[in-house]
């Protein structure tokens, strides 16, 4: 059975469409396209149709990942669509719950930090929108930990 994913943070343009492309380049190279889907939006519209902030695209190329994303909202049908909604921080976890059609919907949240291994004492994933270049740099650590652990869990089921 094919496991969809959806990330989500506020606006959709720096921490779940780099967990988006992250995730997907890993799911490509085990060669899982056809067992595992991945998408992300945002909790937020103001920055629907955008790509990523360009600081994320850039430290994220670095490292190999090409980020084209369009950023979008979430929709009532993605409680529908996706298996898991995996949440950045606690902000848009709570958002996610109260935008959630009913109690089966908010059974598929989940938040990032649950599949922290490494970065286990942190309880959210930050915002680098406001930081440097380090800020970045900490956020791909964290989602390349979080993914790698997602992606594993998918594959045990």
């Amino acid at each position: 059975m094919k496991q969809r994913i959806l990330f989500v943070c506020l606006g959709n343009i720096c921490r779940s469409p780099a967990a988006d492309g992250i995730l997907r380049q890993m799911v490509e190279r085990r060669g899982l396209t056809e067992s595992v889907e991945v998408d992300s939006a945002g909790t937020y519209a103001g920055h629907t149709g955008e790509l990523p902030d360009s600081r994320m695209r850039n430290a994220a190329y670095a490292r190999g990942y090409v980020l084209t994303h369009r950023a979008r909202q979430v929709r009532e049908e993605d409680f529908e669509r996706f298996d898991m909604l995996v949440a950045m921080d606690d902000s848009n976890y709570h958002n996610l719950f109260r935008l959630a059609p009913s109690p089966e919907a908010r059974e598929k949240i989940f938040r990032m930090s649950e599949f922290f291994t490494a970065h286990a004492d942190w309880s959210h994933v930050p915002d680098p929108y406001y930081e440097g270049h380090e800020g970045f740099e900490l956020v791909l650590d964290m989602l390349e930990e979080g993914c790698a652990e997602i992606l594993r869990r998918c594959v045990e089921e």
